[in-house]
């Protein structure tokens, strides 16, 4: 029996996923907290420039976390702890040292490769790509607004100036990241060193091609007016709060589990009841399993009661 079910597709509220790219000194901090500021009320910015950010305190509100190196298990947990504080906006600000930096991707695969392949750097890809789609699953999972800069590689070009001479210009060239990986997100917009962004792919129709120079509070706002066209859905936080009430049952987590699949957001990182890092999925299995065994607990008090009183009853009887 067929167990593929088409329904009709709806327009439903979304957060942002928003990335910026650029090459260095193009303003990727500055917009992402103008963006976020704009879209957001609470914003966690996880700092891998060596608190480079926290320059900018004097004109935005928000909370740091500067991080040294950058496993993406490490990116996992703070997201999961910046969910669990409610924070509407997440800046990673870089996602690039995930990729290059220390602890990040590329370390991954290498160390990899030496421990279990003889240094083969295919075997190693093999063995770190889970980490990789873990924190990318992540990222997207995230309940509020998420914001990623990456560095761009660059080279200068040289061009005719407003007089005819020749001089040069730095440009940007590909997000310092794995390939297609600025697929991944909703918006995707290309900051130079004058500070022009361009918007090179979006699902957001009325932004797409736009050019703005120096982003503001207005190119915000619309970002908004696009995310909050269409139907309210509950957040991987709404989910989270079912699955951990204390008398859900397990009837009730299968379907919740269901739903939360739909919505994909299963590889939402949460902290569980402990304060340890896991997933939406995972933490609604775990509960799925506890209630399955208490119902069964219940069940078999409840055989045994009535036996008892069974029992008792034939013993008046005689």
């Amino acid at each position: 029996m067929n167990s593929f079910t088409f329904t009709p597709a709806t327009k439903e509220q979304a957060k942002a996923r928003i990335a910026l790219t650029g090459p260095t000194g193009s303003g990727k901090t500055y917009s992402a907290l103008v963006i976020g500021t704009g879209i957001g009320d609470r914003i966690a910015l996880i700092d891998t420039e060596h608190g480079s950010a926290s320059k900018y305190a004097d004109e935005f509100a928000f909370d740091t976390l500067p991080l040294a190196t950058f496993e993406p298990p490490a990116l996992v947990e703070a997201l999961a702890v910046a969910a669990h504080e409610g924070y509407d906006v997440v800046i990673v600000d870089s996602l690039t040292h995930f990729w290059s930096g220390s602890g990040g991707m590329l370390e991954q695969v290498d160390n990899a490769a030496k421990r279990v392949a003889g240094g083969n750097t295919f075997a190693g890809w093999r063995e770190a790509r889970p980490l990789e789609r873990a924190m990318i699953d992540a990222l997207l999972a995230y309940p509020g607004h998420l914001i990623a800069t990456m560095r761009t590689k660059t080279e200068y070009v040289v061009e005719a100036d407003e007089r005819g001479r020749k001089v040069p210009r730095k440009v940007g060239l590909k997000p310092e990241q794995r390939e297609g990986i600025e697929y991944e997100f909703d918006i995707v917009g290309d900051l130079d060193h004058e500070n022009t962004l361009v918007i090179s792919k979006s699902r957001a129709k009325p932004l797409a091609g736009l050019v703005v120079r120096k982003p503001d509070a207005a190119f915000a706002e619309a970002v908004l007016d696009w995310l909050n066209a269409g139907k309210p859905t509950p957040s991987a936080s709404d989910y989270l709060m079912t699955a951990t009430a204390p008398h859900t049952t397990y009837e009730e987590l299968r379907g919740l589990y269901e739903e939360v699949r739909r919505h994909n957001l299963l590889a939402a990182a949460v902290l569980d009841p402990d304060g340890g890092s896991t997933t939406l999925g995972e933490l609604i299995v775990r509960r799925g399993t506890e209630a399955k065994k208490e119902a069964g607990k219940q069940t078999e008090q409840t055989g045994r009661t009535e036996r008892t009183e069974r029992t008792e009853r034939k013993g008046e009887a005689a």
